[in-house]
């Protein structure tokens, strides 16, 4: 598998750092970094950001660090298919919650040395 250079979230970084192979220059709230198996990642950075709070498109895009509004999209729609991630529509905002189902899938990832 071929390792990609990604944008981490820092705290997602030290939590999954069997994904990185290599830490890079800091940027704001977020490592550029050299990962393997970036699919699982992407998935693990954006249920990450919503096991604490839901939150809005626009703050899960952010704050997932998945630069490409593409790719962030069928990282959410993977989520959203696989009940990993619930979505509803709260006025004019649709909010992202996360799930039983993605709780465990976070939980298996997450290192156990906390």
């Amino acid at each position: 598998m071929k390792a990609r250079l990604t944008y981490v979230p820092i705290e997602v970084a030290d939590q999954f750092e069997d994904f990185i192979i290599k830490r890079g220059e800091q940027v704001l709230d977020a490592i550029k970094a050299r990962t393997r198996d970036y699919s699982t990642l992407s998935l693990l950075k954006l249920l990450y950001q919503l096991k604490s709070t839901p939150m809005t498109f626009s703050d899960l895009y952010s704050k997932s660090k998945i630069r490409m509004k593409r790719s962030f999209l069928n990282y959410l729609h993977l989520c959203v298919d696989y009940n990993f991630v619930k979505k509803e529509a709260v006025g004019p905002n649709v909010i992202y919650t996360i799930t039983d189902k993605g709780r465990v899938m976070l939980n298996l990832f997450i290192q156990k040395s906390n």
